[in-house]
């Protein structure tokens, strides 16, 4: 599994990176996580506000950081 978060590297980011991380873990899932900073390759995946998140090329969330409850929930679904 592949997991981008896409945006800048601000406050909101890493928070999104920290609570992915935190879902991953509670569903015992491995994955690679990279961080997208290029604006360009950012809405090249349609996120017009960031953060973002992607998991294997399909864009989860944009423009806010969900809890660890709701991204847990988002990638399980998926």
């Amino acid at each position: 599994m592949i997991v981008k978060i896409l945006g800048p590297g601000c406050r909101n980011c890493h928070t999104l990176e920290e609570r992915t991380r935190a879902a991953l873990t509670q569903l015992g899932l491995d994955a690679e996580i990279q961080a997208v900073t290029d604006y360009a390759q950012i809405a090249g995946y349609g996120v017009m506000k960031t953060p973002g998140l992607v998991v294997d090329e399909e864009v989860l969330v944009a423009g806010k950081v969900p809890s660890v409850k709701d991204l847990t929930q988002l990638i399980a679904e998926r």
